[in-house]
């Protein structure tokens, strides 16, 4: 048998586990682990400025490419509370991701030894399994369970604390025989697959609800298989976004309160059967649930038992992995077409895409200051459906949900759940470092892009190009247009006369500055005919320096985006003017009918 550190074994698990990237921070504690990340080869680590800021990057590459498990590293203490906040946004949008933290010394850690905390205890809420390993010997069968675990059922992460003498303790470890435990995923039967189909084929007005679970299954290819031969819209949720492309005949738009559209939400109220597939019915897709539910059969497959029922009792619940069901649907749904049985549907589908072109929002303003409206309108134009689009929260975020287009899964990498300011610049970084070829595109109003702006380094000194579009109205805008309903305006605003900077007016930080002083490229936009050429100039310097470069929007203060003041997806207030004219909204799925 070969002898090793705890330390090396467990690096050498993570590569037969297929971890080839890991982020992280060493430290004191941690270092024994380095030493053997360094020693055994293998595995790219890239060096964070701030240890929340590599779980944020290690969520971005795992949401990246079916398989990928982010790995995130830092030492005892405040490094691993830093990174709690990335495993809460992780488990609640089903993630996996490792946490490996450095600890102590066994002998000290009820002895309030420095940066000695009880990390396992304090993650335990936001994790599928959190322990500090006591005993060298068992490392390796906690690494072995915590793949397993992240993987099987629900997927989320997993933190692993060693202490620093555990990580340095000799064990018996042969890394040649090592093998991945199998992975579990409850499957439906084909009898739970034929009731729900019943349920479906004796609906007038049907719907798919399809989820982030789909996309996390790489099921997307079995979705528009099933929806195609039944016939039936397809309505994604903000983590489905993706699963079938926006640009299809079956694609009947996003449905809430928030990130919507509103042909989306008049399909869905005109719908008598709604089958969900990898959702958990978040609060801003559904809104009130007497509204959301009333005349509507619902059937809901979804990996984790649990989630059945958890927000309101469907008619008809089946524990399935999506692909997994998905698979029986697409047969089940294959021998009825061959046998005729199957309802023709083409006229409900026809009027949910007449919805799609009759129902739009303006994007196309002169305005300058800029409107936001025609950022988004501008990025169709200047990304591709190649695009991956990384974003997390705001008004930044829930105005590029309505106006912008996805067509391709994981192109819409977002975070739902938690949605931490501060998570857009990290998660993008580690986006582009598991695709490197691809174009990134990150979405930031400037208080998210403050957050950890520092993170932008991280980018120029490993050469990670992508183009970040900050759209900044010096203000919290979300925050700001919430306080309407308390008739204040408090503790909300940015501005600031900067010294330095005196063009900027009461605009305040220089992110310009800011960006090319971390070592990355920017561009100033006051003016919206601008705003092509600079995301033009934007890829070629991208290109040219493979560092990220920043494409800075100055927008009007004060921008109320469409949304429901009363949680009710009936009645979502449209502040501004809506498109009724074809060149109101120029870059439309649908040419607008008047």
């Amino acid at each position: 048998m070969a002898r090793m550190t705890a330390a090396r074994a467990a690096v050498e698990i993570l590569r037969r586990e297929g971890v080839t990237t890991a982020f992280g921070v060493p430290g004191a504690a941690i270092n024994p682990f380095y030493a053997a990340l360094e020693a055994s080869g293998g595995i790219r680590h890239t060096l964070a400025r701030h240890v929340e800021g590599a779980s944020h990057m290690a969520e971005g590459y795992t949401r990246a490419h079916p398989g990928n498990i982010g790995v995130c590293v830092g030492t005892s203490g405040p490094a691993g509370t830093d990174m709690i906040t990335g495993l809460y946004s992780a488990i609640g949008d089903s993630i996996p991701i490792l946490c490996i933290t450095g600890q102590a010394p066994t002998a000290v850690l009820h002895k309030e030894d420095f940066q000695a905390v009880d990390i396992a205890s304090i993650a335990a809420p936001v994790t599928k399994m959190a322990v500090t390993v006591l005993e060298a010997a068992q490392v390796p069968g906690v690494l072995q369970q915590a793949f397993h675990v992240m993987r099987s059922g629900r997927p989320g992460p997993v933190l692993i604390d060693l202490p620093v003498d555990v990580q340095q303790t000799e064990i018996e470890f042969d890394p040649d025989t090592y093998a991945p435990l199998p992975v579990f995923k409850p499957a439906a039967t084909r009898a739970q697959i034929d009731k729900a189909l019943s349920m479906l084929n004796a609906a007038e007005r049907p719907l798919i609800v399809a989820g982030g679970g789909v996309i996390g299954a790489d099921a997307c290819e079995l979705l528009l298989e099933f929806a195609e031969l039944t016939g039936v819209p397809v309505i994604p949720t903000l983590m489905g976004w993706g699963a079938i492309p926006d640009g299809h005949e079956l694609n009947a738009g996003m449905v809430g309160l928030q990130t919507s559209h509103r042909y989306g939400n008049a399909t869905f109220l005109e719908s008598d059967f709604v089958l969900g597939i990898g959702n958990r019915w978040a609060n801003r897709h559904t809104g009130r649930l007497d509204v959301y539910t009333a005349g509507r059969t619902f059937v809901h497959v979804d990996v984790e038992p649990t989630q059945i029922g958890r927000i309101f009792a469907p008619d008809y619940g089946i524990a399935s992995d999506a692909k997994a069901a998905l698979t029986l649907f697409v047969e089940a749904a294959r021998e009825l077409s061959a046998a005729g049985r199957l309802p023709d549907r083409s006229a409900w589908a026809a009027a949910a895409q007449e919805r799609r072109a009759t129902l739009q929002r303006r994007t196309h303003f002169d305005d300058v200051p800029i409107k936001p409206q025609r950022v988004y309108e501008e990025m169709n134009k200047a990304f591709g459906p190649e695009t991956r689009y990384v974003t997390t929260i705001g008004l930044s975020q829930i105005a590029g949900a309505q106006m912008l287009h996805v067509h391709r899964p994981r192109h819409w990498i977002n975070c739902g759940q938690a949605g931490p300011l501060g998570w857009t610049i990290p998660a993008a970084l580690g986006v582009a470092q598991a695709d490197p070829g691809a174009q990134v595109v990150a979405l930031s109003g400037d208080y998210d892009f403050q957050f950890m702006i520092e993170e932008l380094a991280v980018g120029a000194q490993h050469r990670i190009p992508y183009i970040h579009v900050l759209v900044n109205n010096s203000y919290l805008g979300l925050i700001r247009q919430a306080q309407r309903a308390f008739d204040i305006d408090f503790q909300v605003k940015l501005e600031f006369e900067n010294v330095n900077s005196p063009e900027l007016g009461a605009y305040g930080v220089d992110h310009v500055k800011v960006a090319e002083g971390l070592g990355c490229k920017a561009i100033r936009v006051t003016d919206p005919a601008d705003l092509g050429a600079a995301f033009e100039r934007a890829k070629k310097l991208a290109a040219q320096f493979q560092v990220p470069v920043v494409v800075e929007a100055i927008l009007e203060r004060v921008t109320n985006i469409a949304m429901s003041t009363t949680n009710d997806i009936g009645n979502v207030v449209e502040f501004e003017e809506t498109a009724t004219e074809p060149w109101h909204a120029p870059t439309s799925i649908r040419t607008l009918k008047v």
